[in-house]
């Protein structure tokens, strides 16, 4: 019995396999791709929001603890020291104006509605009112800058290109975020 050669098929992909492969690549990552950026850009925005709302709460509690010392002479408050270093909120380090919001952590005496803050006093009330679990505002990269302008503290969200930012305005205790 001799035996007869059976050709080899070849196995593997033909060029026109490839050709479409790539193709259907090519349309998935062109309908994906902006989506992807887009949730990138949510995601920074989310967290910028949410610091915000933090912020906002901490600045509210700060208040109404100044309103407690104050109005019931709670924590020893009495009318001439109720605004430098609240009494009952964190560590007890947060200096208030006359309006009961937070200015700082180095004032003394009564600091007025319209007293000016230096990005030093806005840095400090970052850390004091935030607290643990706080995004970076110092260090080599932070995830936000901190700047004063007036009565305002300005924190600038540097993680998608410095254009997003959380304001605060002590003379009005509102916090505003903003999105460029």
């Amino acid at each position: 019995m001799t035996q007869t050669a059976v050709p080899r098929r070849e196995t593997g992909f033909t060029m026109i396999e490839l050709v479409v492969v790539i193709a259907i690549l090519g349309i998935l990552a062109a309908i994906a791709l902006p989506h992807f950026i887009d949730s990138a850009k949510d995601a920074h925005r989310s967290t910028v929001r949410s610091v915000g709302g933090a912020l906002t709460s901490a600045v509210s509690l700060v208040r109404g603890q100044y309103e407690l010392n104050r109005s019931g002479g709670h924590n020893g408050c009495t009318a001439d020291n109720c605004q430098i270093n609240v009494i009952g909120y964190g560590n007890g380090s947060i200096d208030v104006n006359a309006n009961g919001w937070p200015v700082g952590t180095e004032r003394s005496g009564t600091p007025a509605a319209t007293a000016a803050m230096s990005a030093d006093e806005c840095r400090n009330l970052w850390a004091n009112l935030m607290q643990a679990s706080a995004p970076s505002i110092t260090g080599t990269s932070p995830a936000f800058t901190a700047s004063a302008n007036g009565v305002r503290c300005i924190y600038t969200y540097n993680l998608d290109g410095g254009d997003d930012a959380i304001e605060y305005n002590a003379n009005t205790g509102e916090v505003f975020v903003t999105f460029n």
